[in-house]
């Protein structure tokens, strides 16, 4: 049994498979973080984003969506200054608008977690791909997602980004059926 190859060597990047990809996440806080560091790879490797992780922790209140719903021009501004951070204002100016739309959310009464995971009926959905190649980058059901919310005024979550966040977040296992997180998670 061998690791999924996508990690490669990387200390932090096997760390990263090891521990946290793929591990279902049912807690709103943690899913809001993976929604706004997926929308920051947009173009990107996942490694670069890895790699400012902290840093985003850091310089944005730890990614909690109440506080940085509140972020105005001046904060903006200032992020784009931090070199910790992919310094992309229509990226940046997303992670703001998702928090407010991901506070309406919770506001209409709706937990924002749950409605994540209904696109996957509460449980995750267990592939079982032999190779980096049957891996989708995008599926139904990420495109339902995208559409649902982007209808809720989120930005920086298409399709492909979607399905990013489904496979880290643990709505779905895409470890390869060779890697023994597969077993472990299904």
């Amino acid at each position: 049994m061998e690791r999924c190859p996508w990690c490669g060597t990387d200390p932090l990047y096997v760390a990263y498979h090891d521990n946290e990809w793929g591990v279902p996440e049912r807690d709103a806080d943690r899913l809001f973080e993976f929604l706004i560091l997926e929308g920051a790879q947009a173009g990107l490797s996942w490694i670069t984003v890895l790699r400012k992780r902290d840093n985003y922790r850091r310089a944005m209140d730890n990614l909690d969506p109440r506080k940085v719903a509140r972020y105005d021009d001046a904060k903006v501004a200032g992020l784009l200054q931090d070199p910790g951070l992919i310094r992309n204002r229509l990226k940046m100016r997303a992670a703001v608008d998702n928090a407010r739309a991901w506070l309406e959310l919770q506001e209409a009464g709706i937990d924002p977690a749950a409605l994540l995971w209904d696109f996957v009926d509460g449980e995750p959905r267990v592939n079982r791909f032999r190779s980096l190649a049957e891996v989708p980058a995008v599926t139904p059901t990420a495109e339902a997602m995208s559409k649902d919310l982007k209808k809720r005024g989120f930005r920086f979550v298409g399709p492909t980004i979607m399905y990013a966040f489904m496979q880290a977040a643990g709505l779905v296992n895409d470890h390869l059926v060779s890697c023994p997180r597969h077993r472990d998670l299904a």
